[in-house]
């Protein structure tokens, strides 16, 4: 991805949600943190997928249905 997408808050409450998701079932975290930052969020999956879209590493796209022509 080039350039960043802008989402709706809608869009980003999905992304954040699946990603939080994905977490909680024990997918492995895209940031690097250590023992003392999760004790800080007290091992947060939404927190944590909140800092991985903040910094831009989630996987995770919209895909959104354009109008169709009508002619």
């Amino acid at each position: 991805m080039t350039e960043k997408m802008k989402y709706t808050k809608y869009e980003v409450a999905r992304i954040i949600g699946a990603r939080a998701l994905q977490i909680g079932m024990g997918a492995p975290f895209l940031l690097k943190l250590d023992k003392e930052k999760l004790e800080e969020i007290n091992y947060n999956p939404v927190e944590i997928a909140k800092m991985e879209y903040d910094n831009g590493i989630l996987p995770i796209s919209i895909k959104r249905p354009m109008p169709e022509k009508i002619a």
